[in-house]
């Protein structure tokens, strides 16, 4: 399975806008997890594996070999680390976080 590609239909979308194409990446198994991991620097194989804890290893292999693809992720002699590309996306992350907890708040408020 390729990995999603901006122009092309992907999950959810017909339109094959960037950021749908983006979500359709990120929002598989592990993705988010792998770039989390490694935003704190480079880490092996069985490094990654700890720190994903339920991660299996055919899971694992397959979203580092898409996140390679989509030029996030690349190998290097210390293991896996964030591309330029997945830092500069890790660091738009942090607005979403902070969107998050806000919404984090208002949905617990509407349950109580």
């Amino acid at each position: 399975m390729a990995i999603p590609r901006p122009g092309k239909p992907v999950r959810g979308s017909q339109s094959g806008a960037p950021i749908m194409a983006a979500f359709d990446l990120l929002g598989r198994r592990w993705a988010m997890g792998i770039i989390w991991n490694l935003s704190s620097g480079p880490a092996t194989f069985r490094g990654l594996q700890a720190a994903c804890e339920t991660i299996s290893p055919s899971i694992l292999n397959r979203r580092l070999k898409d996140l390679r693809e989509a030029r996030l992720v690349e190998r290097t002699l210390d293991g896996y680390q964030l591309t330029e590309s997945g830092s500069a996306l890790f660091r738009h992350l942090h607005p979403l976080g902070d969107w998050a907890i806000g919404w984090a708040r208002l949905v617990a408020d509407e349950e109580e």
